[in-house]
């Protein structure tokens, strides 16, 4: 059974970090085949689309509201991906989820359930 479980999420002040963790299973084909993406989803506001990391982890992209604070990486050998955020701001808070799609242009072939996580002093 394919299954995306992210982790990480929570409440954390303004200036602060979370590092959040998306583990893949279930997946017939090796990870690196795919690309991985995180999204988020405010309150009253439609999905957006966070970073990207190609299947091989050499080529990333950020949205530029996020651009300098935030890095996406993965560690294949552990069916994983991370996304460090670092100077969070209130606006940052969202559900998080992560998603794997064929490239990083194209659609979402699967989706997490998602973490919160919550920018508030």
């Amino acid at each position: 059974q394919l299954q995306l479980v992210e982790s990480g999420g929570g409440l954390v002040q303004p200036g602060g970090s979370l590092r959040l963790s998306c583990t893949a299973s279930g997946f017939t084909l090796a990870l690196d085949y795919y690309a991985m993406a995180w999204f988020r989803q405010a309150p009253g506001k439609e999905r957006e689309g966070v970073s990207c990391i190609s299947g091989s982890g050499g080529s990333t992209n950020y949205a530029d509201s996020v651009k300098g604070r935030f890095t996406v990486s993965r560690d294949n050998s552990k069916n994983t991906m991370y996304l460090q955020m670092n100077s969070l701001k209130p606006e940052d808070t969202a559900v998080y989820y992560c998603a794997v799609r064929s490239y990083c242009s194209g659609p979402v072939n699967y989706w997490g359930e998602g973490t919160l996580v919550t920018v508030s002093s």
